[in-house]
């Protein structure tokens, strides 16, 4: 419902949000607060965390004492004169024990970790879906729905996957790394040299693979809402796309988004992928060297075999870490971007709050608009100086050429938009000084956009009043002139209304919303191009449905067929936001100006 020139700036918004992320998270400021935020909103479920680390600890000493145990029973079966059968028997049952307890460990960690990603997981979401219902009209205006619905599904899963799970797999390798270390160092300090060594070998490729993927990971997602974007603004206008012969167009746009997701996504993945592979050749080099320098000690008599084994298994080990931690880095790297996203979101300024204003308990109608100017762009003016005054009981039409200001004065009139100067008053309240609940409860809208959900006809009817009698809702229906078709329905009123409703011709949707008004009894309506969708016998008697319910009810009707506004009480004639002329229809006709040109127009001989 925003206007023409609240979706110029859309564009110039979006753009300015991408700068920004990019400054801000491409360099990898804020690394520090994003990781804090994200552990602040799982933090009801930290006991999941915790009992993770507890596991994993488990999990890694058990691990850890797996090859001592093993080179123990090497040693037995290898030792000077014979075989200790019962030692080996005794070592292996350890061992055997030790692999069933980190088995057992690594299932519990798992299980924990993922009740805390999928538990912090439904708790963001939550939070995000709530902060959008909290944000001002103009974000949404000014915002892709593809992209936000992106960010809800997608970038959520990517961050919570990215630093919970990640990071308590990281703790983990970092917990089995060091514990390895010592390990190593307390059974034969000079092999446990050599590999401490050759690691730096795969942290130095790590970091480097890191610092290149970085970059690509952040473009990834934001690739990702783009497409999503697309995808959500294409399927939304199908048959429009269809109408215009514009498929072709459609696919050749398509796959130039698609196009870039694919060029940014192969470039991630390449570091991504490339990370893995080359820690295991690293590891592969550091058991070859460990190998080789055990045999050499071995040989000297300054090794026993029993150690060279337990070594060998901390080699292979000790590198497989590192492995895990280079992928889970990269999965980090995904989630510094899709947190980003999401904190834009969660971070953007609320509706100014108005919990401690009071409600409109009472309206009679009146409204009076005081020296208003509004633009959605500063430097764009649109309405300049607007001035009205309007009695209970009176039928307010607004005309004009398309981009005049016509539905902006709706959009204030609901405090979708706050003015930038002036006051609007209600009943000789300030909209600004009482709660907009109770002042959007005084208005019932009917827009030229109609807005229908997958639930039954009664309930699409019965919007907001749940528990409305059926009575009531089949009287609604009458009146607006809907009742025979929904009779005639498979189910009657339990009809159910495919998402969209797209089981219903464009008019029938629209006298399912007209009902919805028509159930409420407002003391005021709103009406914007509410008939434009309906035949010229229909709008007839909607009309006539409309005359008699704004019937002591201050109305506001916006419309481009001005046969439907004669009998208006005032009409007013907007230009580039200024109202130029106003009167009755006779009154203006006689004028002979702009609105006599406007009537006129529509009926000219072609």
């Amino acid at each position: 419902m925003a206007s023409e020139n609240s979706q110029l700036s859309a564009n110039a918004v979006r753009e300015k949000e991408t700068r920004k992320f990019k400054a801000s998270y491409l360099k990898g400021k804020n690394a520090l607060q994003i990781v804090k935020k994200v552990f602040y909103y799982a933090k009801p479920y930290r006991i999941y965390l915790y009992l993770t680390f507890l596991f994993d600890l488990l999990n890694s000493v058990a691990e850890l004492l797996v090859p001592i145990f093993l080179g123990k029973a090497v040693g037995a079966a290898v030792g000077p004169g014979n075989v200790d059968f019962k030692a080996i028997t005794i070592y292996s049952g350890i061992m055997i024990g030790c692999v069933v307890l980190a088995a057992l460990f690594n299932a519990l960690g798992n299980f924990t970790i993922n009740a805390y990603n999928y538990k912090a997981t439904y708790r963001i979401r939550n939070l995000l879906f709530q902060k959008i219902n909290s944000l001002p009209l103009a974000f949404l205006d000014t915002t892709s729905h593809g992209d936000l619905l992106s960010r809800m599904v997608n970038d959520i899963d990517v961050m919570t996957d990215g630093f919970l799970e990640s990071f308590a797999d990281i703790i983990s390798g970092l917990v089995t790394i060091f514990g390895t270390l010592i390990s190593m160092l307390i059974l034969n300090i000079p092999l446990a040299l050599v590999i401490i060594l050759l690691t730096p070998l795969s942290i130095i490729s790590s970091a480097y693979i890191v610092k290149k993927s970085k970059k690509y990971f952040k473009m990834e997602v934001q690739a990702q809402g783009d497409l999503a974007g697309y995808l959500e603004e294409y399927i939304a206008g199908e048959r429009v796309v269809k109408a215009f012969n514009h498929e072709d167009d459609s696919v050749e746009n398509f796959k130039e988004i698609n196009q870039k997701y694919y060029r940014i996504g192969e470039r991630s993945q390449f570091f991504s992928n490339i990370s893995g592979p080359t820690t295991k050749l690293i590891n592969g080099i550091v058991y070859a060297v460990v190998g080789i320098f055990g045999a050499l000690q071995a040989v000297r008599g300054n090794l026993q075999v029993d150690i060279i084994s337990t070594f060998l298994s901390y080699a292979n080990s000790f590198g497989r870490p590192f492995s895990d931690i280079s992928s889970n880095i990269s999965d980090i790297q995904s989630a510094f971007a899709a947190a980003g996203r999401v904190f834009n979101i969660l971070e953007e300024p609320n509706e100014v709050s108005d919990a401690e204003l009071p409600d409109l308990l009472e309206c009679n109608g009146e409204v009076s608009i005081k020296n208003v100017d509004f633009s959605y762009i500063p430097k764009v003016k649109l309405i300049q100086n607007l001035n009205l005054e309007v009695k209970n009981g009176m039928k307010v039409a607004i005309v004009g050429p398309t981009g005049c200001g016509k539905s902006t004065i709706i959009n204030l009139l609901m405090r979708f938009y706050d003015v930038n100067n002036g006051s609007i008053s209600v009943s000789g309240r300030n909209i600004k000084d009482i709660t907009r609940s109770s002042l959007r409860s005084k208005y019932g809208m009917v827009l030229q956009e109609t807005w229908l959900f997958n639930a039954s006809i009664r309930d699409n009817i019965a919007y907001g009043n749940p528990n409305i009698p059926l009575e009531e809702v089949i009287e609604a229906a009458k009146l607006a002139g809907v009742h025979d078709f929904i009779e005639k329905m498979p189910n009657g009123y339990d009809t159910m209304v495919i998402e969209g409703g797209s089981n219903l011709s464009q008019g029938e949707k629209q006298l399912l919303c007209i009902a919805r008004v028509m159930l409420l009894k407002p003391p005021m309506l709103i009406l914007d191009e509410a008939t434009s969708n309906i035949d010229t016998r229909t709008e007839m008697n909607i009309q006539n449905a409309f005359n008699t319910i704004m019937k002591g009810r201050t109305s506001f009707v916006v419309a481009h067929r001005l046969s439907t506004i004669t009998n208006s009480d005032i009409i007013l004639v907007m230009n580039k936001g200024n109202i130029i002329e106003q009167g009755t229809h006779e009154e203006l006709l006689k004028k002979k100006g702009f609105y006599y040109n406007l009537y006129n127009s529509q009926f000219e001989k072609v």
